[in-house]
């Protein structure tokens, strides 16, 4: 698919979804480029900001199959996974697929579920498979992971470890909406005379595919690649701030959704602020900040901005 075709295909998605979601126009641009970049999204946010509504409202925009898991501290990994079943009648073990076996999974308040559950989705989510009882089963394309958690409440949950936060390509931040964002939502539903949003598909599974095989055809310059790299060292070096910066992973992620974001732009080519576009969301949560600024409230956001202001930027021709 070339790339006008992408930007296309990606503001038909993205208008669809605005009907849902008021305003949000960034963190929704955010989502499908990550979804496009063949990723996993964090939601981190408070409740009622409806990061629920954001999941389901792709969905059903890319025509794909949507499940929804809620993580509570009793669920077990073959909740997610599936189970194997006696079959009476061919005296046989079946396996029944369980939730994982989808499009898009949305893993609801991630960090309620115990260490052992979490960890059980860490092959799907790298590998695209499901290895159970010595068998592997292939996860359908494309397969995209939005889990949600709640940052403020904390009591009986289970914070991710490092090794899977790295697993997500971004973490997003929602935020509040605008008095007028927040009269717009009022007045739409007031029309609708239902809670429900008629949301339809515009594209199918395999043009989600086509249009993540698209993305590969974007170019990126040796100075671009520089500069990523660039960025990912400063955020090792910075010694007053960062206890353990970005790993290669962090860089791949930026190249990623750098090219993904220029595509949704209608570029073929990748420019500086694609990269600072993204640069936020893709490495701020593989940060981990000395100890103290915790205590000063200093977020892994706010080092990501001084270090983005110090990286020199390539001169684009």
């Amino acid at each position: 698919m070339r790339v006008e075709e992408v930007s296309e295909k990606g503001n038909l998605i993205l208008n669809e979804v605005k009907k849902a979601i008021v305003g949000k126009e960034e963190v929704l641009r955010l989502i499908l480029t990550t979804i496009l970049a063949d990723g996993h999204i964090l939601l981190e946010d408070l409740p009622g900001l409806a990061k629920t509504l954001m999941a389901k409202s792709f969905a059903k925009a890319l025509g794909v199959e949507f499940k929804r898991v809620q993580f509570t501290p009793d669920l077990l990994p073959s909740d997610i996974l599936g189970v194997s079943v006696f079959n009476q009648k061919t005296l046989e073990f079946e396996f029944k697929k369980g939730p994982i076996f989808t499009n898009i999974l949305l893993a609801d308040e991630i960090n309620r579920a115990p260490p052992k559950t979490q960890s059980a989705l860490l092959e799907a989510m790298q590998e695209r498979q499901v290895t159970i009882e010595g068998r592997t089963y292939p996860l359908k394309a494309p397969f995209v992971v939005i889990a949600t958690q709640n940052p403020i409440e904390q009591e009986g949950t289970y914070p991710l470890p490092e090794a899977q936060l790295d697993r997500f390509l971004v973490r997003l931040r929602v935020g509040y909406p605008t008095k007028g964002q927040e009269i717009e939502i009022l007045k739409r539903r007031i029309e609708r005379k239902r809670d429900e949003v008629e949301i339809n598909p515009v594209v199918s599974p395999q043009d989600v595919v086509e249009m993540r095989r698209g993305i590969e055809e974007v170019y990126i310059s040796d100075a671009i690649l520089d500069y990523i790299v660039d960025i990912i060292e400063a955020t090792r070096s910075d010694k007053k701030n960062v206890e353990i910066g970005a790993s290669p992973r962090g860089s791949l992620a930026l190249m990623k959704l750098s090219r993904a974001y220029a595509a949704l732009n209608g570029r073929d080519y990748v420019i500086p602020d694609d990269v600072k576009a993204v640069a936020i969301p893709a490495l701020s949560h593989r940060l981990i900040l000395k100890r103290e600024l915790w205590y000063l409230h200093v977020s892994q956001e706010k080092v990501m901005e001084r270090i983005l202001e110090k990286v020199p930027v390539p001169k684009f021709e």
